[in-house]
């Protein structure tokens, strides 16, 4: 014989007064990051919650990733997580590394491939690591730059994306070094010409001093009689 239905009244069930707060900022967590494997990013979220830890979620929706079919592994939204979980220590271990990119359900793949270019041991400079993610993301140097700046900057978004100098310059270096295309006097050229902006931008570069804005140009439609 089954069992009656057990009927409960609303004094009867604790709800624990933190649940709402916490199942809503969830809920808006994984709507934002929009993760490619939910259970595993929620396994990263609530143990990162515990600990008291960054959260891996993005800032905003990355509205052309969220509409994409495929995946093209790391984002910007992505690496700034990285970035903010693994920057306050100058290094920080392969391990923790790999942990973390698992745990944004990212492709291993590109993580061994990032990890092999920079020739990383146990212990991993993670400001490196991170010139390396923006060469993912950018291709060329200047792009990799670009989102560098995007990255990095404290400047709200759609603001001038700037970073201070010594920064810029030592990501760059790192970079041109690895393309191996780059001669150290033309680094080094490339960065002295950006000198009289820099000592008017009280140290800081943004963007718009080394990124060419695309210029469109507007055809005339010839007049009809």
């Amino acid at each position: 014989m089954p069992l009656p239905d057990t009927f409960y009244c609303a004094q009867q069930i604790n709800i624990p007064p933190e649940l709402p707060d916490i199942l809503k900022s969830f809920t808006k967590a994984a709507i934002r990051t929009q993760p490619k494997d939910l259970l595993q990013w929620c396994s990263a979220y609530f143990n990162a919650l515990a600990k008291g830890e960054c959260l891996p979620v993005k800032e905003r929706l990355e509205m052309n990733v969220a509409t994409q079919k495929t995946d093209t592994g790391l984002t910007p939204g992505l690496l700034k997580i990285l970035h903010k979980q693994l920057s306050p220590n100058e290094t920080c271990s392969k391990e923790d590394v790999q942990l973390k990119w698992k745990a944004l359900c990212l492709p291993m793949e590109q993580l061994e491939a990032l990890l092999s270019l920079g020739s990383f041991d146990s212990k991993i400079n993670w400001m490196e690591f991170f010139a390396l993610g923006c060469s993912a993301l950018g291709g060329t140097l200047i792009s990799s730059m670009k989102y560098a700046c995007e990255i990095l900057t404290t400047d709200e978004e759609g603001g001038p994306s700037r970073i201070p100098f010594d920064t810029f310059s030592h990501l760059y270096t790192y970079l041109a070094q690895l393309e191996g295309d780059k001669a150290e006097d033309h680094t080094e050229t490339f960065l002295h010409s950006l000198m009289p902006l820099i000592n008017k931008q009280n140290g800081m570069i943004q963007v718009s001093n080394f990124y060419p804005r695309r210029k469109f140009v507007v055809k005339k439609m010839p007049m009809e009689d």
